[in-house]
């Protein structure tokens, strides 16, 4: 009788595990895929407000798009997103930003923005999340011919484009990433 007791126990665990196992990676899948529709409707929105950028996109080694990043402060700011990294077209990671920055500032906006990187070396620099960005002051706002004028610095090429919001700035501080493999 205690046998039984025991193995209806455990086996329920079991099952209470699975599940929530399997609920945790499903929601995550969602999550993933919500964020990897919005980012091609963000490549499509770029290259709508300049055409140009469809070039930037088909030549790159490599690129990460975050469709979404809110962006809000008073004094002392921050903004976040999540955002999916692509290498020759192929979909192959999953990125987040984080920004700080202290100084005036004032407000709340959304943007979506894309960064892209020249080489391997500038993606792996990415990737192991060696690398930093001054807030906002390498960015080109996307407007049409926009991309013909942008060069690589340091091995990127920044590009935001407003979605919402208004947001009064000058601040100093900085982007960070971290990667996540698909």
């Amino acid at each position: 009788m205690k046998n039984t007791s025991n193995v209806l126990i455990n086996s329920f665990a079991l099952m209470i595990t699975f599940l929530l196992v399997s609920s945790t990676v499903f929601s995550q899948a969602n999550k993933n895929k919500r964020i990897i529709d919005d980012s091609k409707q963000a490549k499509s929105e770029f290259i709508k407000s300049d055409k140009l950028m469809s070039n930037l996109f088909n030549n790159a080694y490599a690129y990460v798009i975050f469709p979404n990043v809110g962006k809000g402060g008073l004094g002392v700011g921050g903004a976040s997103g999540k955002g999916v990294v692509y290498q020759r077209g192929k979909l192959i990671g999953t990125a987040t930003l984080t920004q700080i920055t202290v100084g005036f500032q004032a407000g709340g906006q959304s943007y979506r923005e894309v960064i892209f990187f020249e080489n391997e070396k500038d993606l792996n620099r990415f990737k192991e999340n060696n690398i930093e960005l001054s807030a906002q002051a390498s960015a080109v706002a996307v407007t049409e011919g926009a991309a013909g004028n942008a060069k690589y610095v340091d091995g990127v090429m920044i590009f935001s484009q407003t979605k919402g919001g208004l947001m009064y700035e000058a601040s100093i501080g900085g982007q960070t990433f971290k990667y996540r493999v698909l």
